[in-house]
């Protein structure tokens, strides 16, 4: 089974495989992103994170591989009265384009199977955000296999913060740690968890 098929049998069950609630680290960072800004949610799944953006008064991009997640998506928009611009695609495909985006945002995302991989990513992301334009994270960290709580089981697909310090310039963090708190989103994350989140700002 590659990762489309996979994503899209998850997706394709019945109900939101992660609920249908925005995460918490992103309610939180809302605040860091320009009013009414352009926001690119990436590996955006079901669409819970991009839903909640653009209920919040954003101008909503979201990409998966996923078209089992884009109809998830697409349905729960409707449900809330608001538009996500939905691009199926794999994130390698996808253009960021340049100086485009006030926010990219990737909440338990996958972005490459290790570190070598998503230091490519990255910087299509720097290239991507507008100068002042902010790319927020929550990831699982290396330590949430001791949690099982949640996650992949690979250790290459889980994030420290060590590894974004070598992509992005320090000075531009406005927010970074390594933390244990309770997830509680869906079936698939529920529990006490180990994550790592980030908050960047590009000058």
């Amino acid at each position: 089974m590659n990762d489309r098929e996979f994503w899209d049998k998850r997706f394709g069950a019945e109900g939101y495989a992660y609920g249908t609630e925005a995460n918490a680290f992103l309610k939180e960072s809302v605040p860091f992103i320009s009013e009414s800004g352009r926001v690119l949610c990436i590996a955006e799944g079901e669409g819970r994170n991009a839903v909640f953006l653009a209920k919040s008064g954003f101008e909503v991009f979201a990409v998966d591989l996923s078209g089992e997640g884009q109809k998830k998506a697409e349905k729960l928009a409707s449900e809330a009265g608001v538009l996500v611009f939905y691009t199926v695609c794999d994130l390698d495909d996808y253009d960021f384009g340049e100086e485009k985006w006030d926010a990219i945002v990737s909440i338990f995302g996958y972005v490459g199977p290790n570190e070598e991989t998503r230091k490519i990513v990255y910087r299509r992301i720097r290239k991507g955000l507008k100068p002042g334009g902010v790319f927020i994270v929550e990831a699982y960290h290396p330590r949430q296999l001791e949690y099982g709580t949640g996650g992949p089981k690979d250790v290459d697909f889980l994030l420290s913060f060590e590894e974004f310090k070598k992509s992005f310039e320090v000075s531009g963090f406005l927010h970074g740690e390594e933390m244990e708190r309770e997830v509680l989103e869906g079936a698939f994350h529920t529990g006490v968890s180990y994550v790592t989140q980030v908050i960047w700002k590009k000058a």
